[in-house]
């Protein structure tokens, strides 16, 4: 277990368009606000169409990720996650998990990490920034290079 006390800066909320799409907006939405790192604590969504990460398939190796997709339509969906700096690209890397209901089929739901979507209607999010210390994502390659957050100077865990 890994814990950092952080100093939390601003505070946002961000509407999406409808027909945005989702991570292009998030990234439009961080470079005009000067926002590198943060937590989404919620935000609410209809989604026109949206890939999660899923399979049908049989798993060789049930530890490790999937990295495969599943696509859905016409959903309603409620999630949240972090924001962290990666100072090689200049860029903002998100991760986002959401719960999904597809409205046309009884609102069935599906739970899993966002890989992309596009708004319909609108997504109605927070933001909080977060100022210190810096958080990074660093490839772990003794978990299948899975990138997890890093508090202050990018290390690899022992």
């Amino acid at each position: 277990m890994r814990a950092t006390e952080t100093t939390i800066g601003r505070t946002f909320c961000v509407h999406f368009d409808h027909g945005d799409d989702f991570y292009t907006a998030l990234a439009d939405f961080c470079r005009e606000h000067n926002v590198r790192q943060g937590y989404i604590p919620m935000f609410i969504a209809g989604m026109r169409d949206a890939q999660l990460v899923g399979t049908c398939e049989r798993l060789e190796d049930p530890n490790a990720p999937v990295w495969s997709q599943v696509h859905l339509k016409n959903i309603e969906a409620i999630g949240g996650g972090t924001l962290a700096y990666d100072e090689a690209t200049d860029t903002v890397l998100p991760h986002i998990h959401v719960s999904v209901g597809l409205k046309a089929q009884s609102a069935t739901a599906h739970t899993s990490h966002l890989l992309g979507a596009k708004i319909q209607f609108l997504t109605e999010m927070y933001v909080v920034e977060v100022v210190g210390p810096a958080m990074t994502r660093v490839r772990q390659p003794n978990l299948y290079d899975v990138p997890l957050l890093t508090f202050g100077e990018p290390s690899t865990p022992e």
